[in-house]
């Protein structure tokens, strides 16, 4: 089975184009196609179902892709123990991160970190949805909630402390809560589906379905509506921060911490042989958030 023919069903996996592959790989759309379909005689089944429009994997092309994707993990590993491999990370590193986290705290520290990896190329997608990391051919996926799926490896990157803050307009016109009862009188800003709050009180954790004139679909959005003064919100102190330090955002309710498991996570699909570039993104900004992590101090 040839190396360089597994390479190129793998970024044929992850873009699902034969000729953008190949032009990673330096292959012409021809060759590229030829090498595929030479992997599939070898192997006796056919992994892709080709059209004019897209390449899709087939079942049997799914399950071979976590294969050869260990493989060529393995091969890489074996070639730099001695000396022989890429010993610095290179090619695409493909990230999904939230959209507001991205623009906040990944983006700005993007020239130091391609900086120390000249070889390596970013395609990064912020988005707020959560994507198929391993569907839609990403190396690393960036989230700041509860994790659910246990097929991928997680890292924790920082803290996601999250507090609940208001505009000192609102709170002088509304006045500032002592209790987390006291909420179920004010106007809440809420993240879509996120509108019942828990707390942590002396009794035990207190859970609140909290009312409100505005949802939003952007924790950006939800932060600039509670600066303009429309109610209190939830927020994490990464998005928060900045607004604190000016004044125009104050915190409430501190004596009765918000319940969260949260935190910024960087997920990958396997553990068993990490790419060096994955390696590197993930320890690059684990340093640069640090710990506590800098918009915590």
């Amino acid at each position: 089975m040839n190396i360089e023919h597994l390479r190129l069903f793998v970024r044929v996996a992850a873009t699902h184009n034969i000729s953008q592959a190949g032009q990673e790989l330096g292959l012409s759309a021809a060759v590229a196609s030829n090498y595929l379909s030479k992997l599939e005689q070898d192997l006796g089944v056919r992994l892709l179902h080709r059209s004019t429009r897209k390449v899709a994997l087939s079942e049997e092309g799914r399950a071979f892709l976590l294969h050869a994707e260990d493989v060529l993990a393995s091969v890489e590993a074996a070639l730099t123990s001695v000396g022989v491999g890429q010993s610095r990370p290179s090619g695409i590193l493909r990230i999904t991160a939230p959209a507001s986290f991205g623009r906040m705290h990944l983006i700005p520290a993007l020239p130091g970190f391609l900086q120390r990896y000249p070889d390596l190329h970013l395609d990064m997608r912020l988005t707020d949805t959560q994507v198929d990391l391993v569907g839609g051919g990403f190396d690393i996926a960036i989230r700041n909630s509860s994790l659910t799926d246990s097929t991928l490896v997680a890292r924790a990157l920082a803290t996601d402390h999250r507090q609940l803050y208001a505009a000192p307009d609102y709170l002088a016109r509304a006045g500032v809560p002592t209790h987390p009862q006291e909420l179920l009188q004010h106007q809440c800003i809420h993240l879509i589906g996120l509108d019942s709050w828990s707390f942590s009180t002396e009794q035990g954790e207190l859970t609140l379905k909290t009312q409100g004139r505005l949802r939003v679909d952007n924790g950006e959005a939800m932060r600039d509506a509670c600066v303009a003064g429309l109610g209190i919100a939830q927020i994490s102190r990464w998005n928060a921060y900045q607004h604190v330090q000016r004044g125009e955002l104050l915190s409430i309710l501190t004596e009765y911490p918000l319940i969260s498991q949260a935190a910024i996570w960087a997920l990958y699909p396997s553990s068993r042989q990490l790419a060096p570039k994955v390696r590197a993104f993930i320890d690059y900004f684990a340093d640069y958030f640090g710990d506590p992590p800098y918009w915590s101090v």
